[in-house]
């Protein structure tokens, strides 16, 4: 029986407040009524303008995004998360108009944030739709980012910039565009793009982690050996620290192959990233945005990474049988942010979560809503009631 009563979208407009343990139909009605403020202002800003999707707020005006942004799939995906939750066709409406905009990306080989970009818009809509044009999109742009692949490496390449520091860098970011790959051999049949997602989820298992479970943000390949040069990070605290969001990404990233490959080794990784933020989240659950910050607890949190954390936590656990230390700690991640991380409704320009950090070293995007945040975080209450 579904939850979630089509006409959620538009009741308890009169509420005041989030209120606290919330049941998740009130949730869903109030992030209903939030995201229509984000959905007017962008409407509103994306007019004769470059730049197509929201992605966080600075000096508390809507920050847009072009569509070679890596966010740009996630305010389209927010869309039809939404029509998801809410079977409202309006939600359905503006987020096929949404994914349209974005849509050129299929051919962008300079990026390896395909799935960031075209899985996370495309792809809700064509699980939702069974679009015929989605599904073409989604296998285009899967073709497109499997010419970043190396066999010498046996990685997708995440990164072109900085040449001065990496031949051929490898984020721990990476292992979420594999989802698009997975996919491509699904709709298609060809396992060529379903032995590169393998072949780079086996690389990230091999190098990318410390003795202690910690993640590199970045490695560095010799492009034409497949050797590990340097294990580095781009946006935690130092070299050898673990940068939440990274760690977010491994766990995220490694339960979806598992689902999407059966690999034992897969669920392994998973389930010790699990024990390892077991023993290190602090106790709301919602991670500082680096497990090594210096002073913390006068550290920034990031929603964003608990969203991520949460998400592939509630769907560990619908893998995973008899294991219920998996939800309680996704549970205690969602209340979390729930009663104590969302914006006040009417503010901030509709976006549901506040206290992110895109990246502290940059001084950028320190304590603000990201678009990526709230899509992780519907995302985590879809799983969380088994609509994913």
């Amino acid at each position: 029986m579904n939850r979630y009563l089509w006409c959620l979208a538009f009741v308890c407009h009169a509420a005041t407040g989030w209120g606290q343990s919330l049941p998740d139909e009130k949730i869903v009605a109030d992030a209903a009524e939030q995201l229509r403020y984000l959905v007017k202002y962008t409407e509103q800003s994306v007019q004769d303008s470059t730049r197509v999707s929201p992605r966080t707020l600075e000096s508390g005006e809507l920050v847009l995004v072009r569509r070679s942004d890596w966010t740009s799939g996630f305010y389209p995906g927010i869309l039809w998360e939404m029509f998801e939750l809410t079977k409202d066709e309006q939600w359905k409406d503006w987020a096929q108009v949404a994914t349209a905009r974005i849509a050129g990306e299929k051919s962008n080989g300079r990026t390896h944030d395909m799935g960031f970009k075209v899985y996370n818009s495309f792809g809700k809509g064509y699980q939702l739709t069974n679009d015929a044009h989605y599904r073409d999109v989604i296998v285009h742009a899967a073709k497109t980012l499997s010419s970043r692949f190396n066999p010498a490496v046996g990685c997708l390449r995440s990164w072109d910039h900085n040449t001065d520091k990496w031949q051929f860098p490898v984020i721990i970011d990476n292992m979420l565009n594999l989802e698009l790959l997975f996919a491509a051999t699904k709709l298609t049949g060809d396992s060529t793009y379903y032995r590169m997602a393998v072949s780079h989820a086996d690389k990230t298992l091999e190098n990318h982690f410390r003795e202690d479970g910690g993640s590199y943000h970045v490695i560095n390949y010799d492009p034409q050996t497949g050797e590990v040069k340097h294990r580095h990070t781009h946006q935690g605290h130092a070299h050898e620290s673990t940068w939440a969001r990274g760690q977010a990404w491994a766990i995220y990233g490694f339960t979806m192959c598992y689902r999407e490959t059966g690999e034992e080794r897969f669920l392994k990784k998973a389930l010790a990233l699990f024990s390892w933020l077991s023993e290190r989240l602090p106790e709301d659950g919602v991670a500082y945005w680096d497990f090594d910050a210096p002073t913390i607890p006068n550290e920034p949190r990031d929603a964003s990474a608990a969203a991520v954390m949460t998400s592939a936590l509630y769907e560990l656990d619908d893998l995973v049988p008899h294991k219920p230390a998996l939800r309680e700690l996704a549970d205690r991640i969602m209340t979390s942010l729930t009663e104590d991380y969302r914006n006040k409704k009417g503010t901030n320009r509709g976006f549901l979560l506040a206290h992110s950090t895109g990246s502290k070293p940059h001084d950028s995007e320190v304590d603000v809503p990201l678009i990526y945040a709230d899509y992780y975080y519907l995302e985590a209450l879809l799983r969380k009631n088994g609509k994913l």
